[in-house]
C-alpha cells in the first residue's frame, strides 16, 4: 500500500544546458546524430555545457508537501518545467500518477487571445478533465478567482494579478493529484493568497503538492519535507523544514563573494559598526532605538569623480526594507592617492525585532553610473522583548483620553 501512495518519483534526474547559443544548437545537431547509436554524452559535460539540475532523487505520497527552495539559479525552475513535461531530463527518470496541476509561470498554459471562460475549458482539457467535469466546476472556478465581470475578457487584457488569480482557481479547483505550484503566488493580493493557502489546506490530504517559493514563511506554513538546491544539486533534503530554512539563510551570510558589480575603480577596506556592540554567534546586537553608527573606508584604484553611496538595510529574507538617505549634499572628489572614509549616523534606530542586513551600492554622482554593488556584507540583530511582523516598530506617546 505504502509503494502505491507515491505520486511522484524522481531518480537520479540531471538536465545540462549550454552558455553559448551557436554551440548548443551543434551539439543539438551532433546529439540527433549519435542518439540513434546512443548518446555517450549524456552525463558528460562539454565545453561551454554546465548542469542545472545534477542527480536529484526524491519521493512525494498523496498528503505531503515538499518545499523547494534556493537562490536564484539553483535549478528549481529546470526541475519544475521537467516536472511538468515541458523540458526532458539528459539523465534520470521522473514517474508521475494521476492528474497534474501546475502554476509555475505567469500566464503559462492561456492563451491570450481567449478569454477566460475559454481558457478554463482548455487547461482543464489539458489536466485530463471531460467538458462535463470542467461544467460541473465552472462557476466554482470563476467564483473563486473573483473574475465574474472579467471572465469573457481575453486574457491579454488581465492584469498580473488577474492571471494568478484564474491560474490558480483552475490548478486548485480541479483537485489534482499533483499541484506544482511556483513563485507565482506572490504576485497575488495578501486576501487571495489567504484564499490559497486555506484552499491548499483543504486539498493536502489527498494531494501531492510541490511548493517553490523565496518566502521562507510560506515554506514553513505549508510543507512538511524540504529540498535546498544549490548550483543543481541537492545540499539538504529532510523533513526538518527549519534547518533547510536555515541552510538557505546561510548561503546569503557567508558566500564567498558578496561583489554583485564592480567597474574596477574602487576597491571596499572597511563597512562595520563604529559603535560598540555586543555580538551573538558572531552577529552584531544592537537594541531597539539605539542610533546606528557605521564606519566604512574605500581604496579608490583610479582617479574618481563626485561619488554617492547607497546603504540598503534587507530582512532575513533578502527583501530591501529600507535604505539610508545618500551622501549627495557632500559630494566631494576623490583621488587613486587617499583612501575615502566616512562614518554614517542614523539616530534612534527603530527595526524591528530579527534579523537584517546591509548591502551597498556607489555610483557616480554626475553620470548616475554604477561602480560597486555588493550585497550583505554586514549582518546584524535587532533586540526587542516583543515579536513584530511589520519591519518597523515606531515609537509613539499613547494617552488615554478620559
Amino acid at each position: 500500500m505504502a509503494d502505491q501512495e507515491v505520486l511522484v518519483k524522481v531518480e537520479s534526474l540531471s538536465k545540462k544546458f549550454c552558455k553559448d547559443l551557436k554551440t548548443s544548437l551543434w551539439y543539438g545537431v551532433k546529439d540527433l546524430i549519435t542518439g540513434m547509436k546512443g548518446n555517450i554524452h549524456e552525463r558528460q559535460l562539454r565545453p561551454k555545457e554546465f548542469w542545472a539540475v545534477k542527480n536529484i532523487s526524491f519521493e512525494l505520497r498523496r498528503g505531503e508537501c515538499l518545499g523547494l527552495i534556493g537562490h536564484n539559479g539553483a535549478g528549481k525552475s529546470t526541475l519544475l518545467k521537467i516536472l511538468n513535461g515541458l523540458i526532458n531530463p539528459d539523465a534520470g527518470k521522473v514517474t508521475i500518477k494521476g492528474r497534474v496541476g501546475a502554476l509555475i509561470e505567469l500566464g503559462a498554459g492561456f492563451n491570450s487571445i481567449l478569454s477566460g471562460r475559454e481558457n478554463i475549458y482548455n487547461n482543464g482539457a489539458v489536466l485530463g478533465f471531460t467538458r462535463k467535469e470542467i461544467d460541473a466546476k465552472l462557476e466554482e472556478i470563476i467564483a473563486f478567482a473573483e473574475l465574474e465581470d472579467f471572465i469573457d475578457m481575453p486574457v491579454q487584457h488581465y492584469s498580473s494579478g488577474m492571471k494568478v488569480r484564474l491560474g490558480f482557481a483552475v490548478a486548485a479547483q480541479m483537485k489534482p493529484d499533483v499541484l506544482i505550484i511556483d513563485e507565482v503566488l506572490a504576485v497575488g493580493d495578501l486576501g487571495f493568497m489567504i484564499k490559497c493557502f486555506k484552499t491548499i489546506d483543504s486539498i493536502l490530504p489527498k494531494t501531492a503538492i510541490i511548493f517553490v517559493s523565496h518566502n521562507m514563511p510560506m515554506i514553513s506554513r505549508v510543507c512538511n519535507e524540504i529540498i535546498l538546491l544549490h548550483k543543481g544539486g541537492t545540499t539538504y533534503h529532510g523533513t526538518d523544514v527549519a534547518k533547510g530554512i536555515d541552510l538557505y539563510y546561510n548561503y546569503f551570510v557567508n558566500s564567498d563573494s558578496h561583489i554583485v558589480f564592480t567597474d574596477g575603480s574602487l576597491k571596499l577596506i572597511s563597512f562595520d559598526f563604529n559603535n560598540p556592540t555586543t555580538l551573538k554567534n558572531d552577529i552584531p546586537q544592537l537594541h531597539w532605538d539605539e542610533n546606528l553608527e557605521l564606519y566604512a573606508k574605500f581604496k579608490p584604484l583610479i582617479a574618481l569623480p563626485q561619488l554617492e553611496f547607497f546603504i540598503i538595510i534587507s530582512d532575513k529574507e533578502q527583501r530591501p526594507i529600507a535604505s539610508l538617505e545618500t551622501n549627495k549634499n557632500s559630494c566631494i572628489d576623490f583621488d587613486s592617492q587617499t583612501d575615502i572614509e566616512f562614518k554614517v549616523l542614523h539616530k534612534n534606530l527603530q527595526l524591528s525585532k530579527g534579523i537584517y542586513s546591509m548591502s551597498l551600492a556607489v555610483r557616480k554622482a554626475s553620470t548616475k553610473e554604477p561602480v560597486l554593488r555588493m550585497n550583505n556584507i554586514l549582518q546584524f540583530q535587532m533586540l526587542h522583548q516583543d515579536e513584530t511582523w511589520e519591519p518597523f516598530l515606531l515609537k509613539l506617546t499613547f494617552e488615554q483620553i478620559k
